[in-house]
């Protein structure tokens, strides 16, 4: 793939696409994504994190930014327990292959006195109501929020500033956020962001992803329980919604160069696909069954989340 279609490759939306060309034609270019430090990673970061590994093969710099400050202000812990949490996700973010990135912890770069002044300067020009509904995707309890939960969004547009970075990388929750960045920018001195925003998958049973939901995979997890979690995933035969499918298109497509469907001859014998969309086609027209779909995304998984338990646990 060339620069451009690794870049966009699996996203929903860039912010705007002629600027992402112009970029990709720049000898230097740097591209960030935040994380909450605030439990276990699962595959709903891991769709932002293959993006970064994309970015960074199109010859982006990449820099990652534990966000333990905002973790905390989004009502996720301690600072003590979200300190410990942030150099674990650290280390699970380069077990699943996105080495030689900058890391940098929110507490490092967030409590200058310049960057305290930038976040009080953009702190005037927004409303309470465009904070508040910024958050709506990515807040807590967001029906009684806090004072902290509104400074929030102006200080992760504020990252991207302080980070000197050209784009940033995010589910297409963090939209409101980034247009705010967009808008807003320009006004202290900064050139607006490119926007790169990756899809929010579906839990395992087909409803919203969430760790206390019960309905995801973690890079912690064993083989046995990603077998069994996959074996009772939601796995309808449509391809709409299809938690199964998504986890082949996302997840196992960007990092192999086939999937290989096995079973008996007498159900139709072993299928490869060297691409996400041959197989859609086949699932679609009924050539592959659901349980033989979800054998292959779980042996597939097992594959790709084996180094991560093998670096975590070495270190």
């Amino acid at each position: 793939m060339d620069p451009y279609e690794l870049a966009t490759r699996n996203t929903v939306e860039v912010v705007t696409d002629e600027e992402l060309r112009a970029l990709i034609d720049r000898p230097v270019r740097r591209v960030y994504t935040g994380y909450e430090p605030s439990g276990e990673i699962h595959l709903g970061h891991m769709v932002t994190v293959n993006k970064l590994m994309d970015l960074q093969q199109a010859g982006f710099e990449v820099t990652v930014l534990i966000a333990d400050l905002h973790a905390f202000l989004n009502r996720k812990g301690t600072m003590e327990e979200i300190r410990e949490t942030a150099e674990y996700n650290r280390r699970c973010f380069e077990g699943l292959g996105l080495r030689g990135a900058k890391y940098v912890l929110g507490t490092d770069v967030q409590l200058t006195p310049e960057y305290e002044l930038a976040v009080l300067k953009l702190s005037q020009a927004i409303t309470l109501n465009r904070a508040k509904r910024s958050m709506d995707e990515v807040g807590r309890q967001m029906d009684n929020p806090t004072v902290s939960q509104m400074v929030y969004p102006i200080m992760q547009m504020v990252d991207i500033a302080t980070l000197e970075v050209d784009a940033a990388v995010g589910g297409i929750d963090q939209r409101k956020i980034h247009m705010l960045a967009r808008e807003h920018l320009p006004s202290i001195g900064y050139p607006a962001p490119v926007c790169i925003h990756t899809p929010i998958i579906n839990g395992l049973d087909g409803k919203k992803m969430s760790s206390s939901a019960g309905n995801v995979i973690s890079v912690a997890d064993s083989e046995e329980d990603i077998k069994k979690k996959m074996k009772k995933a939601f796995c309808p035969p449509e391809v709409e919604n299809n938690p199964v499918l998504e986890i082949l298109r996302y997840h196992v497509f960007p990092r192999t160069d086939a999937v290989a469907i096995r079973r008996p001859e007498k159900f139709g014998g072993d299928r490869e696909f060297a691409a996400y969309e041959d197989l859609e086609r086949a699932y679609a027209a009924g050539e592959i069954h659901p349980l033989d779909l979800k054998t292959a995304a779980a042996a597939h998984l097992i594959d790709i989340l084996a180094p991560v338990h093998d670096y975590v646990c070495s270190r």
